[in-house]
């Protein structure tokens, strides 16, 4: 799938979330602590709860209900009780504009 235009830059605060969804896709758009900004899976690997509604902090967002952090880089969880990671998803700027790919990113593991 392409890329959708999903909000302007000028939308998100630093170290802020927020909930899109594109074509059934619930995605977690956020602006971490230095101004970068990510695309991860909006829903919790641990439950069912919205990770948009969560604390950005660095580089991490924290899942509200059970405080599991997610890395926004790699999607992966850095503590327990999630163990399971979310999707990372492209994102891109144009003008002030965010765009974002529904298609989740494969990574590749280092040894």
């Amino acid at each position: 799938m392409t890329s959708v235009m999903v909000c302007k830059v000028d939308d998100l605060g630093v170290a802020s979330a927020l909930k899109v969804d594109i074509g059934g896709v619930p995605i977690a758009l956020v602006k971490d602590s230095a101004g970068d900004i990510h695309a991860i899976g909006d829903v919790c690997s641990h439950g069912e709860i919205s990770l948009a509604e969560g604390f950005v902090e660095d580089d991490t967002l924290e899942c509200w209900a059970h405080g599991s952090k997610f890395d926004l880089g790699t999607g992966k969880p850095r503590n327990f009780p999630a163990f399971e990671p979310v999707p990372v998803y492209t994102v891109t700027i144009t003008d002030g504009d965010v765009y974002v790919d529904p298609t989740p990113q494969t990574l590749i593991e280092s040894a």
